[in-house]
């Protein structure tokens, strides 16, 4: 039974939800962060703008080598810019984790010492955290699963989803997870603090689906609570 590849879009679905993890930075009502609100952002459209490009040209060359123009140095020149991206894409959504872990640690301070502004204000700024943390699992997920140009494409799954089980006899194509797979995953772990119809197959699979639902749980539970606690 063949498997369909992944759409070229899911990278540009990925790069897009970077763009609203940023958006979203900009959109707290406390002051949970250290540095200036704008430094994060700043640093993240720093890493993510030479990635976009470094795309784009990795989407040409891959199409003249399907198309068969490509040259034997160009193939060399690939490689080494697929992993260039890989290793940037994981500082990328490293960055975004440290600064939305940081955002939480700051508006857990801000309960703890009474400086919040309001019930309201509050539970914006949870649900801001919690929405960032789904979106920033999500990347998590995709780049694991060696969905990103320049990962090493030897490397097996450490996601077994419901379309990879289908039987033969329903279909002849089973369509390759793509980055909304992931966004769901990361959906339903944040919700459910488990996997729904997607199963983590490595050890750092489950962490990092550990680490989501300890995250998302925090948020809910510590600060979501006291903030409707503030509003009742």
């Amino acid at each position: 039974m063949e498997e369909a590849p992944g759409a070229p879009a899911d990278i540009w679905f990925a790069r897009g939800a970077v763009l609203v993890i940023v958006a979203l930075q900009f959109l707290f009502v406390n002051e949970v962060t250290i540095l200036p609100r704008w430094v994060m952002p700043t640093l993240e459209l720093a890493l993510l703008l030479p990635l976009s490009v470094a795309t784009v040209w990795t989407l040409g060359v891959e199409r003249k080598r399907a198309a068969g123009e490509i040259e034997g140095d160009l193939w060399i020149r690939l490689a080494r810019r697929r992993r260039m991206i890989h290793t940037a894409f994981f500082l990328l959504t490293a960055l975004v984790s440290v600064a939305n872990l940081f955002a939480l640690a700051g508006l857990v301070h801000e309960i703890m010492h009474g400086h919040a502004n309001s019930g309201k204000s509050l539970l914006a700024d949870a649900l801001n955290i919690w929405a960032t943390n789904v979106i920033i699992f999500s990347l998590w997920y995709w780049n694991l699963d060696k969905k990103l140009p320049g990962a090493p494409s030897e490397a097996g799954p450490h996601f077994i989803f419901t379309q990879q089980t289908v039987p033969v006899s329903f279909t002849r194509r089973i369509r390759a997870p793509g980055y909304i797979d992931y966004l769901f995953l990361a959906f339903t772990n944040a919700t459910a603090f488990s996997p729904s119809d997607t199963f983590p197959l490595t050890p750092r699979a489950k962490l990092l689906m550990m680490t989501e639902a300890i995250i998302s749980l925090v948020t809910i539970v510590l600060v979501a609570a006291r903030a409707v606690g503030m509003l009742a």
